[in-house]
């Protein structure tokens, strides 16, 4: 861990001061009155979980919106960056989680990239290249400027764009969440550079999700709840556990009621179509087990066993390698390390290579955005609904109108799907019924096993209720379910046992009633029990 004191922060006037920020959009209130203090030789971190508001707060910084109300003040002077291209001009410069540059062009030229040093009018070669050689000296890194990006690590990729940001004259750099795809040598690395430039006196403001990074770096701290700021701390006078209660909302005295409810109170739904599993374990043996599964820079090797019959719940903030975990276990992502054994065969090594190897061993995966990676907007219900079962069919093997309109016709009444026929696009749905579609699609598979992430994200209260119902029903009826939330009072009450991950790590394993609302957020702090 990289000790530092911070002084400057204390005796200094803030180099940037947003004061009252607000930012609705239709339906939103993104931001409300959120102030953020930055001084000259500091590293501010910017917390909260997904929907705080944060990059909505760095877009407004950088000119991508703008304010509602409120001011941004520079140096103690009010300015309104109306661009990213403004913001820059002001000495405001922001790298972004995926490195913004170009593989094919060399390292020199990525960092001039639209600025290129001239001579005669010409491009000055030499001149550009020397300059960028001592740009990244600066930040203690060698290596030949003339060789193309794409040579280089992720690590190298990132002090190559904080190397741009340095060269436009930035007073205030910006990273927002420069570690997710780093592994721990490079994070050292990059946070040896960022105590580098606040010895010189550069106000960094740093985005993360991951707890030891943050104390690892930090002098102050922001918290954002909410679209609200929730306060302001100095680091050193704030516990993990005061943070993640922060962030969540939560406070010692919070402690789940419902920790001790039982998955099988839940209402039992009416039997399913012929395609939903019914079978019944009773000895709950097991189904998945994942050794070592890992993936640089994502997760960390992890043991998962997951029974027939249970549902196991995976539980953390935001980044701490849930869905991380959830891909490589379904092949979205592939995996570096690690094999999983599915009733007794093992996968390949490094788990399955897509996921139509984990479809065929009989996995689902409604994924955390419906939007993008699981609902199809301009297809009808219908088609939504057999598109998992034709893709493991296979096109030379179409499944006849007749048999859709059934399964579609099915699924609608067993799910209880709000649609004025299964050819309306899904598009014009509810979330909460986009929603069972997804999950009606993966059903329609005759599935052994559900990876559910977030499926109860953005939906009503009473659909919410439904798809838990149906899926504690699914459970009892011998079915595997891995289920992540954020909400930790839904995780507590559906799970038969909860895995805790924390900083791209599993960092405990509970069974039923063991762990209440406070006691998970100590286990997410890293506190003993």
């Amino acid at each position: 861990m990289i000790k530092h004191a911070h002084a400057a922060a204390t005796a200094a006037v803030p180099v940037l001061e947003l004061s009252s920020i607000s930012k609705a959009f239709p339906g939103v209130k993104a931001l409300s009155e959120v102030g953020l203090r930055l001084y000259p030789g500091e590293v501010h971190t910017l917390m909260g979980q997904n929907g705080a508001g944060k990059s909505t707060l760095i877009k407004v910084l950088t000119g991508v919106y703008a304010p509602d109300s409120g001011q941004i003040l520079l140096d103690g002077k009010p300015v309104q960056p109306r661009s990213t291209l403004d913001a820059q001009h002001l000495g405001i410069s922001t790298v972004y989680q995926e490195v913004n540059l170009c593989p094919n062009l060399s390292v020199a030229e990525n960092i001039f990239i639209g600025r290129y040093p001239a001579r005669r009018g010409a491009i000055d070669w030499r001149a550009m290249q020397h300059q960028a050689t001592a740009l990244l000296q600066r930040l203690q890194i060698q290596i030949d400027v003339t060789l193309p990006l794409s040579c280089y690590p992720l690590a190298v990729q990132q002090m190559v764009a904080i190397s741009r940001a340095l060269n436009i004259s930035a007073r205030v750099l910006i990273l927002d969440e420069p570690t997710s795809s780093l592994d721990d040598a490079e994070v050292q690395l990059l946070f040896s550079v960022l105590s580098g430039l606040r010895e010189q006196g550069m106000a960094i403001l740093f985005v993360t999700h991951f707890l030891d990074q943050t104390y690892a770096i930090s002098d102050r701290i922001t918290v954002l709840r909410n679209g609200v700021r929730e306060g302001e701390y100095a680091c050193s006078a704030l516990s993990r556990l005061a943070l993640v209660n922060k962030m969540v909302g939560a406070s010692a005295e919070d402690a789940t009621e419902t920790a001790g409810v039982d998955a099988s109170d839940a209402a039992d739904p009416v039997d399913g179509p012929d395609n939903a599993t019914d079978r019944k374990t009773g000895g709950g043996e097991m189904f998945l087990q994942a050794r070592s599964l890992g993936r640089q820079g994502a997760l960390a090797p992890l043991d998962l066993d997951i029974h027939k019959g249970e549902l196991l719940g995976l539980c953390g903030l935001l980044g701490s390698g849930r869905t991380e975990a959830a891909r490589l276990l379904f092949g979205a992502d592939k995996a570096d390390s690690g094999t999983i054994a599915i009733a007794g065969r093992k996968g390949h090594m490094g788990s399955f290579s897509s996921p139509r190897d984990a479809i065929a061993a009989g996995i689902g995966f409604c994924s955390e955005d419906r939007k993008l990676e699981g609902a199809i907007l301009a297809l009808s219900v219908r088609e939504n609904i057999i598109l998992a079962l034709q893709a493991r069919t296979g096109l030379l093997h179409a499944i006849s109108r007749k048999r859709q309109q059934a399964l579609a016709n099915d699924y609608i009444k067993w799910l209880g799907i709000k649609t004025p026929d299964i050819d309306t696009p899904i598009a014009s749905l509810s979330g909460g019924n986009q929603q069972k579609v997804l999950l009606a699609r993966w059903l329609a598979t005759a599935p052994d096993m559900l990876i559910l992430d977030e499926p109860t994200r953005g939906i009503d209260v009473r659909a919410k209720q439904e798809i838990m119902d149906y899926v504690t029903a699914l459970c009892r009826k011998g079915m595997a379910i891995l289920f992540i939330s954020s909400e930790l009072s839904e995780v507590l009450r559906c799970s038969d046992r909860i895995v805790v991950m924390r900083d791209r790590k599993a960092c405990g394993e509970y069974g039923r009633g063991e762990l209440d609302e406070t006691s998970v957020l100590q286990v997410i702090a890293g506190e003993s029990l």
